[in-house]
């Protein structure tokens, strides 16, 4: 709304310079002084936006605040060169018509992020922390990188969400995200368990990630083919693709992320046992020398997998591990990082602790397709397994039952709950519709209010982890 109320502002500002210079103005000298004062009341607008201590408005308004600027500066320029002359050209009132509306819709581009975005800033945590965040890539020296060709090893980059002076030792746990999301996806969710005492380990996976970062700065963008594969599979209806093609492509799908994660977590566990029997005192007292970029191969102790921007990040992350508790793990991820989730806590049933599954399809543990049936594991799901769906996911597990993959597995689960949100959809369980509305309704978003939804999917994530991580009472989820 804001957006669009400003742009009127400056539209209107606009169309008033042109009708006045259309119905009064006849000598260039005063609309060069009119076009001046409009973009100079344009620009101190946008200032005065900016400077107000009003929601996140530097990614909605920057681009307009650089055109106006330019704007403002140019007609500057042309006042100081002012001359004389009062000619008037034949086809002044074309020029100027056309000038208007060049400008409207200049304006309009500027402001698209104004538009879709909103100013959110995270909510509100709960808990009695303050929470710090750093950064790290792992690089996996058994795993060639299958997007590129240049025999590159594959990255991880996580983001480490800690309690700032944390009181205990701190439990773990891991996210991934959905396809082509971010590391970012659900920061409402770490930020309130970290609140809370919980360490939080948000990773990215290269090329299903929208966008993400290698240890040399490069950007790396999500891969186009994976991006129409999943949209082709995720829109398909019944029968426009063959289940054996669905089959091998979710496979290879969930292998990469479930090798991302595994990795991850053993890198962790082995590196914060480390720290942990170094002693905190020790790792504070080491020196450092070098310049303030470097790698984790030869800085801080940390293991050759580990790359460490900074000096100072390093030495934040050495603390952060030294006080995690490597016997208290949970995995968390939506979508496809919630299916990864599921089975890579199959996999690693004796580390891990707990499961949630943020409206995720359970692909990993679909076994096979064989004469038209999908195939599922016989043995009881092991870790206590909490899944939170949207009203039509939920619709569909009652629906199939057994027959469906969540449904197979939450039915042969030794401990597992789950709960919907009723007029809820699939990007309602992200911090996506709280930031971009626009851009999540693309993506399926319900009727709920989205931010009373990731409000109450928080508690039910902190309850679900305390009775779990920090044996605090039994969980109570259910339908």
């Amino acid at each position: 709304m804001m957006g669009w109320t400003f742009f009127l502002i400056l539209a209107g500002l606009e169309i008033g310079l042109g009708v006045w210079t259309l119905a009064k103005q006849k000598e260039r000298i005063l609309w060069k002084r009119n076009r001046l004062v409009v973009s100079g009341i344009q620009w101190g607008l946008i200032a005065l936006i900016l400077l107000l201590p009003v929601g996140n408005k530097g990614l909605r308004f920057a681009g307009c605040f650089v055109i106006l600027s330019i704007r403002l500066i140019i007609a500057g320029v042309r006042f100081l060169l002012r001359n004389r002359s009062k000619k008037q050209g034949a086809s002044r009132t074309g020029r100027t018509i056309a000038a208007t509306l060049l400008a409207c819709i200049l304006l309009w581009i500027s402001l698209i992020p104004a538009y879709v975005f909103t100013g959110y800033e995270g909510l509100p945590t709960t808990g009695k922390h303050k929470v710090g965040m750093v950064s790290a890539i792992l690089t996996d020296e058994s795993r060639l990188e299958e997007f590129e060709q240049d025999g590159s090893y594959r990255e991880v980059p996580l983001y480490v969400y800690y309690p700032e002076a944390p009181t205990e030792k701190a439990p773990i746990v891991f996210f991934s995200h959905g396809a082509f999301g971010y590391y970012q996806s659900n920061s409402s969710t770490f930020m309130e368990l970290a609140s809370h005492g919980y360490v939080v380990i948000s990773m990215d996976h290269p090329y299903h990630s929208f966008f993400t970062k290698d240890t040399e700065g490069k950007t790396i963008l999500v891969n186009p083919e994976f991006i129409q594969s999943a949209l082709r599979i995720g829109n398909a209806e019944d029968g426009d693709i063959p289940e054996e093609e669905i089959f091998q492509t979710t496979r290879e799908w969930m292998k990469l992320r479930m090798d991302d994660m595994s990795f991850v977590i053993d890198e962790v566990r082995r590196q914060g046992a480390e720290f942990a029997e170094q002693g905190v005192a020790e790792a504070d007292g080491k020196e450092t020398t070098g310049s303030d970029e470097g790698t984790a191969d030869n800085a801080n102790d940390f293991g050759p997998a580990w790359y460490v921007k900074s000096d100072a990040d390093a030495q934040t992350l050495k603390k952060v591990l030294s006080c995690v508790d490597v016997d208290k793990i949970g995995l968390m991820g939506h979508s496809l990082g919630g299916a990864t989730s599921v089975t890579v806590g199959r996999q690693k049933s004796n580390v891990v602790d707990l499961v949630i599954d943020l409206d995720g399809t359970m692909l990993g543990e679909q076994l096979s397709y064989e004469k038209g049936e999908y195939q599922y594991p016989a043995e009881a799901y092991p870790v206590p397994l909490l899944a939170v769906n949207n009203e039509h996911h939920q619709m569909e597990l009652e629906k199939y039952g057994a027959l469906y993959v969540n449904g197979a597995v939450l039915a042969n689960a030794k401990d597992a709950g789950y709960t919907y949100f009723e007029g809820s959809d699939h990007m309602n369980f992200t911090d996506l519709p709280l930031f971009s509305p626009f851009l999540a309704s693309k993506l399926g978003t319900g009727s709920i209010d989205a931010k009373q939804c990731v409000e109450d999917m928080n508690d039910i994530i902190l309850h679900f982890c305390d009775c779990h991580l920090k044996e605090a009472g039994a969980a109570q989820a259910q339908k």
